[in-house]
């Protein structure tokens, strides 16, 4: 059976302040556990207007805390931006504080900007030596790491959290090299990296088998326009980020919808539903049915937000039900 989780990226909405997003993330989580889903994962954006989750680490602890069954984790951390040894400090006290339900999900990206990037002391450069900083903070939690001789991450050594690998790029080789579960999103190439994933996997202390998690956008409504028109708030958002460089808080579908749009905004904003899935139970049935089958996943990880709590709760409420 396959298991089906959450990302929330803690999105503002327009007219609230983004205490408003973390908290409305901590009660999201709260409702995602009665629903039972498997797991909910908060992420790491900065100076992104839009975005309330700069801090994953922090939030996740949060949403931990209002729980008590549902595993919690990073969707992800970017590895790239901190010391492998603060980041295994950070998880190695959420799970001596909650035992068995952590994810460390990690990610290769750099901030957005030439200004975040160089506010958070990295450049794009530092993408390029993922892999080594990764066995370094694995290293930390086996008490094997040798970058560092001498010096331990307490108190994450002998712990074992549940690592996973963002799959952007070579993230897929990377994962199956170091014998870890893998996220990819669904695309066009999902089943070609899943497949040279599988092929390439070696099983570890961390995982004896591959495992793949497939990120999607995901709305169930009462009718399939229904539930396209959930989808309108964040597509729009991630239009406005190629078009003027800055994803911004979610607005209203209808507003959006009534507004007037350049061509070139429209061609975004199709193109940030493409993939996208969507429509009544039973279509969302079978385009899951479909998704799985042609990528291999154990497990759907699905992302969905738009302006309205409510009709998000609805459509989460809906997916569950399958």
């Amino acid at each position: 059976m396959t298991r089906y989780s959450i990302l929330d990226r803690s999105l503002v909405r327009a007219g609230q302040e983004p205490a408003r997003a973390l908290r409305d993330t901590i009660e999201f989580a709260r409702q995602a556990e009665k629903l039972g889903y498997h797991r909910f994962w908060v992420s790491e954006h900065h100076s992104v207007p839009g975005v309330a989750g700069s801090a994953p680490t922090v939030l996740a602890a949060a949403v931990a805390a209002a729980t008590s069954r549902i595993r919690v984790g990073t969707g992800g951390v970017m590895l790239p931006n901190h010391r492998p040894l603060v980041v295994a400090e950070q998880f190695g006290v959420l799970e001596s504080l909650y035992p068995g339900r952590v994810d460390m999900g990690l990610g290769r990206s750099v901030g957005f900007t030439g200004g975040i990037r160089k506010a958070l002391g990295h450049g794009l450069a530092d993408a390029d030596d993922f892999g080594e900083r990764l066995e370094e903070l694995l290293g930390f939690f086996t008490g094997k790491q040798e970058a560092h001789p001498g010096v331990h991450a307490y108190p994450a050594e002998g712990l074992r959290p549940e690592v996973f690998v963002l799959a952007m790029g070579a993230g897929a080789d990377i994962a199956a090299e170091h014998g870890l579960p893998m996220v990819i999103g669904n695309g066009a190439r999902t089943a070609e990296a899943v497949g040279r994933y599988r092929a390439a996997f070696r099983a570890s202390e961390w995982a004896a088998r591959p495992y793949v998690m497939v990120a999607a956008n995901v709305a169930v409504g009462e009718t399939a326009a229904a539930a396209a028109y959930l989808q309108v708030p964040e597509a729009w958002a991630t239009a406005v980020s190629r078009t003027r460089g800055a994803f911004p808080p979610l607005a209203p579908a209808a507003e959006i919808l009534a507004a007037e749009m350049s061509e070139r905004e429209r061609g975004y904003l199709e193109e940030a539903r493409a993939g996208q899935i969507h429509g009544t139970a039973g279509e969302v049935a079978l385009a899951l049915d479909d998704l799985v089958e042609r990528s291999g996943a154990d497990e759907v990880l699905v992302t969905m937000n738009t302006y309205d709590l409510d009709e998000r709760l609805d459509s989460y409420r809906r997916l569950a039900r399958l």
